[in-house]
């Protein structure tokens, strides 16, 4: 977990944020007041009034919080290295209720570089989610987008939301499912 965990905060300016599990877009307003749940991967998840929100990264001075960095590429760097930091930007993704991320929840299947004439790659990441209903699923898509085409030399990020096979919890890493009291 995180060292913000329960800590209390103050909205300081109007931000978009996003009802957790329903995946609904709000604005918080000035003022509103609660705790950072989870701040994980370079977003938060809020627990204000009996509800909570994920915040993005990049609004974290709403709440008083440093904006998270980008990530960085050696000049020279190899579509393996491209690949590896990808496999990292995805371990930045959390689910806003379940304090694990992605790739240990079992939910990537896929992250694949590809090399591009003119020096830069795409990257296709074929994901599925906990539960098919999942109301954060389009949440959790954007944020893998938007994580990787945050890598230098990505042109485009094409993630792809597949329910084949059906997640089940067998494949959540060890640890994960140690940390989420899931060892059977």
């Amino acid at each position: 977990m995180s060292s913000y965990q329960n800590e209390p905060f103050v909205i300081g300016r109007e931000v978009d944020a996003i009802i957790v599990p329903s995946g609904t877009p709000m604005k918080l307003v000035p003022g509103l007041a609660g705790y950072i749940t989870q701040a994980l991967g370079g977003s938060f998840t809020l627990y204000i009034d009996g509800n909570l929100y994920r915040l993005s990264g990049e609004d974290a001075d709403a709440i008083g919080k440093q904006p998270i960095k980008a990530p960085e590429l050696r000049p020279d760097a190899t579509a393996e290295d491209v690949k590896q930091l990808a496999w990292e930007q995805l371990r930045s993704c959390f689910d806003p209720e379940i304090p694990v991320n992605i790739v240990d929840l079992g939910l990537v299947y896929e992250c694949e570089v590809t090399a591009n004439e003119v020096g830069t790659r795409d990257i296709r990441v074929a994901m599925t989610l906990t539960a098919p209903g999942c109301g954060m699923g389009e949440v959790l898509v954007q944020d893998v987008r938007e994580k990787l085409l945050a890598i230098p030399t990505v042109r485009n990020a094409d993630v792809s939301l597949v329910f084949d096979p059906p997640w089940s919890h067998s494949m959540m890493s060890d640890a994960a499912r140690l940390q989420t009291g899931m060892m059977w």
